[in-house]
């Protein structure tokens, strides 16, 4: 079959076209045709050997196929939705059953690849982590990505009274603003006090939602009010942010955590009561997961580049 792998850890660059063996299914596995296999910011932490235990662990000796969701069908022809550790870009690859779903025949493609692991990022960030409550506002960093461009859309669905998107153009904060933001404003981290404070009527933050890091989440922390709770899940600027005292916290009893969907991914399965709502709430056409650019499977070094240069909005698609 036809893949994309890495034989050695780096960027973008190490990914290279290849055919290798038909994957073959063990028991509680099925073999899937791939429709379409989504991209992901840990795609390329796989491919440059950022973890070293964990689900995003190297699997096996190199090369390797990263890939970790694929849309496809059966041999029985039912088409499905899969979470993979590794090996969703290629024309097939093995999906444990416990990782794999049923699609409800409304749901494109792209739109069940954005809403397994980015919109159960969003939904555990909102509900499992900062537990929102009606009528709190919500802060949603890179708001036109596809983690937050859903974040905002289920902030909405659970009853948020004030949503601020960030992101870093005039046209990424019309598409928030479009996708139920009630203010969009410039995140970058230079002046961001002031324009988030602006943008929630002068009042303080309750939640928010940062994929950034470095120096912007060191200029959210100063926007959270009393009991406010920030969620850092990714550090796309690459930079550290500074360390936190924990009397800072104390003051205003802040909440600062971390989340990271795969390991619960992991541990859980993805068939569960989360996904399913997800997945209804997009047929319905009451969440629009965001689509953005599709590559054939041979260019998805093009895609690890231009998610890498925040090029992109939305999910972006490898189409085998």
């Amino acid at each position: 079959m036809r893949a994309m792998q890495f034989g050695r850890f780096g960027g973008p660059e190490v990914l290279q076209e290849a055919d290798v063996p038909d994957p073959t299914a063990g028991p509680g596995e099925t073999l899937v045709q791939v429709e379409a296999a989504g991209v992901n910011f840990g795609d390329i932490k796989q491919i440059a050997g950022e973890h070293t235990d964990g689900p995003y662990a190297p699997q096996g000796p190199l090369p390797r196929i990263p890939g970790m969701e694929v849309v496809g069908r059966t041999a029985a022809g039912r088409r499905v939705l899969g979470y993979v550790p590794q090996g969703g870009y290629a024309t097939e690859t093995v999906v444990s059953d416990r990782h794999l779903v049923a699609l409800p025949p409304d749901v494109g493609a792209g739109e069940a690849l954005a809403v397994l692991i980015q919109g159960l990022t969003a939904w555990h960030l909102l509900r499992s982590v900062a537990r929102i409550r009606p009528g709190e506002s919500v802060v949603v960093h890179a708001a036109a990505g596809g983690t937050g461009s859903l974040a905002v859309q289920l902030a909405r669905e659970f009853g948020a009274g004030r949503i601020i998107a960030t992101a870093s153009s005039a046209q990424k904060r019309a598409l928030a603003l479009e996708l139920g933001a009630d203010a969009a404003i410039d995140g970058d981290a230079a002046g961001y006090r002031e324009r988030v404070l602006d943008a929630n009527h002068g009042r303080p933050a309750d939640i928010v939602l940062d994929a950034i890091g470095g120096s912007v989440l060191d200029a959210a922390l100063d926007t959270l009010g009393p009991l406010g709770r920030l969620v850092t899940y990714g550090a796309s600027s690459r930079q550290t942010a500074s360390a936190i005292a924990p009397s800072r916290l104390a003051v205003d009893s802040i909440t600062v955590a971390g989340f990271w969907v795969i390991p619960l991914i992991a541990k859980n399965g993805t068939a569960g009561a989360e996904l399913a709502q997800l997945l209804d709430l997009t047929a319905r056409g009451r969440l629009r997961p965001l689509v953005g650019a599709e590559y054939d499977l041979a260019r998805a070094r093009d895609a690890h580049e231009d998610l890498l240069g925040r090029r992109t909005k939305g999910k972006l698609v490898l189409r085998p």
